[in-house]
């Protein structure tokens, strides 16, 4: 029987998952995001390169012609931090049973926690190989995540994956994928959670970094533009988690947490305390 709320829900649009089919070769929207969101960055931190007023001493850290070879190195930690993130934070079972399908990407599964820990290593590593400090990077990178977190959540709608908690708000969306998990209790109108997350770990969070960067000499003080991202992401995260349905059957959901809030746990306070720093001290 279907339960009442669902009489007033709104019918989750029927998009394909598949943005362009040439062929045999099919280009997801999903694919599409990150691409789009890596491709928008580089142009981004160009930008801000490119404005030296930002900057201590008018200085920026390095000429925007870098910006090349450190596009190369986010795209790797990316994915490759993304990847690994979701296998041994989500899922470490049922790869254990499957390592094979480790590198079955196009089966879906990255995990923003581990993207962000596998930038951060591409940053590290990059800034030691040109002499830059590592903080003045991440700055600019930071400064333009929630573009790519933007665009992969719109993904994440299209895809019609993680879904929100049930509602009885008029907006409420009946997904398809939620049968998968919940049949007892599907259909059932849930939250959009993934347009809230668009809008809150996207735009706003841009918006505040935007403001301190252009507003108030952010990028003078290494650090601080990060620290606020982390700060910021965490924040944004944990609201969001309030009405996305926690990651299935995942050991960390303990009420009232769930794995995205204790996963947003430890970058709050490693925000708290580079932005400590960064106001106190230089960090290098």
């Amino acid at each position: 029987m279907i339960p009442m709320m669902t009489i007033w829900a709104i019918p989750f649009p029927d998009m394909d998952p598949v943005a362009v089919q040439i062929g045999p070769i099919a280009i997801k929207w999903y694919g599409l995001a990150y691409l789009t969101g890596l491709l928008l960055g580089w142009l981004y931190i160009r930008r801000l390169l490119s404005q030296t007023k930002l900057w201590a001493d008018d200085r920026p850290p390095f000429l925007p012609q870098k910006v090349d070879d450190l596009l190369i190195y986010m795209v790797a930690g990316v994915l490759i931090g993304g990847r690994l993130g979701f296998v041994l934070f989500y899922e470490p079972s049922y790869y254990l049973e499957n390592p094979l399908d480790i590198f079955a990407v196009w089966k879906g599964g990255m995990a923003f926690h581990g993207g962000l820990f596998g930038s951060g290593v591409a940053i590290w590593i990059f800034s030691r190989r040109n002499g830059i400090n590592p903080w003045s990077t991440s700055d600019l990178c930071t400064a333009t995540v929630p573009i790519g977190i933007f665009f992969g959540r719109i993904a994440n709608f299209i895809n019609g994956e993680l879904f929100g908690r049930p509602t009885d708000a008029p907006w409420g969306m009946v997904f398809p994928e939620a049968r998968l998990h919940y049949p007892d209790v599907e259909p059932t109108a849930r939250h959009p959670s993934q347009l809230y997350e668009a809008m809150l770990e996207g735009l706003l969070l841009f918006i505040v970094l935007r403001i301190l960067t252009h507003y108030y000499g952010a990028l003078k003080r290494p650090g601080l533009v990060s620290g606020t991202f982390l700060v910021g992401y965490a924040l944004a995260r944990s609201t969001a988690e309030l009405f996305r349905e926690p990651h299935f059957a995942h050991s960390l959901n303990i009420e009232p947490l769930t794995v995205g809030i204790v996963y947003s746990i430890p970058m709050l306070l490693l925000g708290l305390f580079v932005i400590y720093f960064a106001r106190t001290q230089s960090l290098k």
